[in-house]
């Protein structure tokens, strides 16, 4: 991994989730009213959410997942309730405080531990499943791969992660969002192809006891995502 490059970037999230925009975040999760485009982004990361959990098991007792880039942690909930320990992290304190306050009392079985840091940090411990929605969308290919040979180096069953398809809008939209003046800019969501990661991950030989499972686009009006499976051989 260019480590200067991965850290550049984390900081850059960190900045922008915890500050600039943590209370468009609040709401965007929440069940408020938002304008039109971002009900498109809701509903997209709803779908999201039930496509990586519908390949988790029905019955996670006992199993340890890690919810990488949780947010406000609905994703960890759902986990679970399933009876999963799960270990949810992000870098925005301000987001996990707010999973905090979100937290159900009654998680059945399950149990949530929440962290801010790093999701790449080793003293998380071992998994039984790491998934990590929208949480390496921002970051260069080669990076995105590099923190995935990471992650799986820790995961005995299933890794699965989001990345922004390389469509001819997003390719716009990203090129657009680079006229902004610095300061107004969100960190830019990076296009890759599924063949770039496929080629990516095929030279790792970290990932040679691993098979690419099951691969899903969701297309949500500004909403775009695709989930890649990895899965131990």
């Amino acid at each position: 991994m260019s480590h200067d490059s991965y850290v550049a970037r984390r900081g850059q999230l960190e900045t922008y989730f915890d500050r600039t925009a943590a209370d468009a975040w609040a709401r965007l999760t929440s069940t408020a009213k938002v304008s039109r485009i971002r009900e498109t982004v809701r509903a997209g990361r709803d779908r999201m959410r039930a496509t990586l959990l519908s390949r988790l098991p029905d019955d996670l007792t006992g199993a340890r997942v890690l919810d990488a880039g949780c947010g406000t942690g609905a994703l960890a909930v759902e986990a679970a309730r399933r009876g999963a320990e799960v270990v949810a992290i992000d870098l925005s304190p301000t987001l996990v405080k707010l999973a905090a306050e979100r937290l159900p009392t009654d998680l059945g079985r399950g149990r949530i531990e929440l962290h801010v840091g790093d999701m790449l940090d080793s003293r998380l411990g071992e998994f039984d499943h790491v998934v990590g929605m929208d949480s390496l969308i921002h970051y260069r290919a080669g990076d995105m791969v590099d923190a995935v040979q990471s992650l799986i180096a820790r995961t005995r069953t299933s890794l699965q992660f989001t990345f922004a398809p390389r469509t001819p809008l997003l390719t716009v939209m990203h090129n657009v969002g680079k006229l902004f003046p610095r300061g107004d800019r969100a960190p830019a969501i990076e296009p890759v192809s599924e063949s770039t990661l496929r080629r990516l991950i095929g030279t790792r030989p970290a990932l040679t006891m691993w098979t690419i499972g099951q691969t899903t686009r969701i297309k949500s009006g500004f909403y775009t995502s695709q989930a890649l499976e990895l899965v131990r051989r």
